[in-house]
């Protein structure tokens, strides 16, 4: 019987990726929890509004834990504001986004389960974000990228 190395250190995957001004700051991977569960912490400058389109993915759950400050979250058009200790769940296929609209940093803790989205995402996701030099990023890129990921890009509010 061969015996499995297991990883047992605190955050072994503790990457640091930045999107624009968001920051993702993965704690765990797929890759450490057997496709479990992956979890990273996201951090949204005070009077930011998310960049990259509302979107709803099918395969995972994505659980958001309140750290610092408050995110709104917009899901299926419903605002729900998560601050410090509150937590708020995502289900399959709700089309969700997110803003901070205080005054002050926000820092949550996101936890997808199962693991089927990992730093790959964020880090492709940042490539496009950052060449948009704080303007909109490329629609057709993010939406493939999304697409390649598991996540669905919800179509564009109506025009007024």
């Amino acid at each position: 019987m061969t015996q499995q190395t297991i990883d047992t250190r605190i955050n072994p995957s503790d990457e640091t990726i930045r999107l624009g001004p968001l920051v993702v700051r993965f704690l765990l991977t797929g890759e450490q929890s057997n496709g479990s569960v992956a979890i990273f912490e996201l951090t949204v400058p005070a009077a930011q509004r998310l960049r990259v389109p509302a979107h709803s993915h099918d395969h995972y759950e994505e659980t958001i834990y309140g750290l610092d400050g408050v995110v709104t979250w917009t899901v299926d058009g419903k605002p729900i504001d998560v601050g410090p200790g509150q937590a708020l769940c995502i289900p399959r296929g709700a089309v969700h986004r997110f803003d901070n609209n205080g005054s002050q940093d926000a820092k949550s803790v996101c936890v997808i389960s199962p693991a089927a989205l990992g730093p790959e995402y964020f880090r492709e996701s940042a490539e496009v974000v950052n060449a948009a030099a704080g303007g909109p990023p490329d629609r057709a890129k993010m939406a493939e990228i999304m697409r390649r990921h598991g996540l669905t890009m919800a179509a564009p509010p109506p025009q007024a």
